[in-house]
């Protein structure tokens, strides 16, 4: 998409249309070129709604393996969440290293959030680290 600078009849001002989109990402806000890269990305990005995710499922799986619960549907009723949702930031446990790394710096990729990595993504380690542009 191109747009032309428009000129004021007085030659003053000229005006540039600059197609751009607002929005939050871990809590901040960010402003989006139309192909959704960053514009003017600055030092590394801590997510911190990714981190929270992270911890909650290390923390999850830590009650479970303890025996404090017995199963997905009394820790979620315990946690006062959905079993299903539960069950996909458990999921997370079972990210590659280098991922978690990544994002506890700031490093990951712009457009990695919380909803694409409860999607369902490969088990192997090689596998997430292509999928997700680590």
């Amino acid at each position: 998409m191109t747009t032309h600078p428009q000129i004021s009849d007085d030659g003053c001002i000229v005006t540039v249309h600059i197609p751009i989109t607002f929005t939050k990402r871990g809590g901040r806000k960010l402003i989006l070129a139309p192909d959704g890269a960053e514009l003017a990305p600055s030092r590394p990005r801590v997510d911190n709604t990714l981190i929270r995710a992270i911890a909650r499922a290390h923390r999850w799986k830590r009650m479970l393996e303890s025996g404090k619960y017995t199963s997905l549907a009394e820790l979620a009723e315990a946690e006062k969440t959905g079993k299903s949702y539960l069950s996909r930031v458990l999921r997370l446990n079972l990210l590659a290293p280098e991922i978690i790394e990544a994002i506890l710096d700031g490093r990951q990729v712009s457009g990695l959030q919380l909803k694409t990595l409860l999607k369902p993504f490969p088990i192997e380690w090689r596998g997430q680290l292509k999928k997700f542009g680590i």
